[in-house]
């Protein structure tokens, strides 16, 4: 899965819609946290309902919004 949207953020929680880059389909309005975890290691690792797979080894995560350790 990777994001495909994000809808709204309020310091690092956001909510987003997460899509499967094999089939396409499209979690929509899901949780997710803008850190470096999250976004090298949970997101990549997200199952697709549809077809059950995960993203790929040339998945490319984001970058976060605000730097590692800043207090926002």
């Amino acid at each position: 899965m990777r994001i495909k949207r994000i809808h709204n953020q309020h310091r690092r929680d956001f909510r987003a819609d997460y899509e499967c880059e094999h089939c396409g389909h499209i979690e929509r309005d899901q949780r997710g946290y803008d850190d470096a975890n999250f976004h090298n290691n949970v997101i990549p690792k997200m199952v697709c309902p549809k077809c059950g797979k995960v993203a790929g080894a040339d998945y490319r995560p984001l970058t976060t919004k605000y730097p590692e350790g800043y207090q926002i």
